[in-house]
């Protein structure tokens, strides 16, 4: 699933440990960000090659990443947000995902049972809802965006340079263990002068950091939960995957409650719930073994407004959007692919 970014002479970024990044113990390219006095006690990074490139590893107080996580599992897939299973069931179906999965992963009977609508989730939109088709955003797929998530997304992007941050839109994917996301470019927000932010949270992942062209031999980096990447100025339009699900590491492998009461998940003024006994033990189910991923941006700059007719963007090699896909249903895409051209290109969902 790594496209182009799997070809022979990139394959070391992937196989070999010693060129893996990782932010919580690697020291190579990576040097300290220069950020905010606000945000003195976060341990945030810049990649030498990478100008615009933030990661911070420890932006959550402890505690606070189970509240994140059930609202990624339970509040923010709820109607009338807009959903990948939308596409093929009926809104009375999809209206209540927790509500009809509680049971099925509460009380597993160890037999084999069909997927609950929580396991079958792969994607959900935010703000203004990307057509995946058209990869346009219009002001006709609108949905207030989560206050909480962003006021979280306003004190990350101040602390990093970039006041006045207007949430507008969000993507949030959900991992299954053979899950992936093949290479692909966030190009279709009207103003690329804004950041893009990326959460992690349950299971890591690599993360493969290319450059503009799709050939560009790309960084490869892990994901741990709680961790959070930027990409601004140069950095914005560049290309990049998740290739992989891993289990997390040591220290990394639960995201536990103590510590979770109505406090801030930063300095400022997110708050965040308590999270109940039984929220949690539906929570930590589903994470054990999946990650989530939050990707928050702003599409229009100030005096922007959407064109009357959205047209699809104009290059033909954006690639993969934003909605991973199992590891058979990949498969299936891919033999369909050899078949016809003999080659294994990214295949949109």
């Amino acid at each position: 699933h790594l496209s182009e970014f799997s070809q022979p002479h990139f394959l070391i970024h992937f196989h070999s440990v010693e060129l893996m990044i990782d932010f919580c113990v690697s020291m190579w390219k990576i040097v300290p960000a220069d950020l905010d006095s606000a945000a003195v006690n976060w341990r945030a990074f810049s990649l030498q090659g990478y100008p615009g490139f933030i990661f911070i590893s420890n932006l959550f107080l402890s505690g606070s990443q189970s509240y994140w996580v059930r609202q990624c599992l339970k509040t923010y897939p709820q109607k009338t947000n807009i959903c990948n299973l939308d596409m093929h069931m009926s809104p009375s179906d999809t209206k209540d995902f927790w509500g009809k999965s509680v049971h099925a992963l509460s009380s597993p009977t160890g037999k084999k049972e069909p997927k609950t609508l929580l396991e079958r989730l792969r994607w959900v939109t935010l703000g203004y809802h990307y057509n995946w088709d058209m990869k346009t955003y219009s002001a006709n797929s609108y949905t207030p965006f989560p206050a909480d998530l962003h006021l979280l997304s306003l004190q990350v992007t101040a602390a990093c340079g970039f006041p006045g941050f207007n949430s507008e839109a969000g993507i949030l994917n959900y991992y299954r263990p053979d899950s992936s996301l093949g290479i692909h470019v966030h190009e279709s927000e009207l103003d690329h002068t804004r950041p893009l932010l990326s959460f992690s949270f349950g299971q890591s992942a690599i993360f493969l950091l290319g450059g503009t062209c799709r050939q560009d031999p790309p960084t490869a980096m892990y994901m741990h939960s709680g961790d959070m990447m930027l990409m601004s100025g140069q950095s914005r339009l560049l290309y990049h995957a998740v290739p992989r699900i891993l289990p997390a590491p040591q220290g990394h492998t639960t995201l536990e409650m103590e510590g979770c009461s109505l406090t801030s998940s930063l300095q400022g003024d997110a708050v965040v719930e308590l999270v109940s006994e039984e929220d949690w033990a539906l929570c930590s189910r589903y994470i054990h073994n999946s990650r989530v991923n939050v990707t928050v941006r702003q599409v229009l700059g100030p005096g922007q407004n959407f064109p009357e007719t959205p047209s699809p963007l104009q290059r033909t090699d954006t690639g993969q959007t934003d909605g991973p896909h199992d590891g058979a249903a990949d498969r299936d895409n891919e033999k369909r692919k050899r078949s016809s051209n003999g080659s294994v290109d990214p295949v949109e969902t």
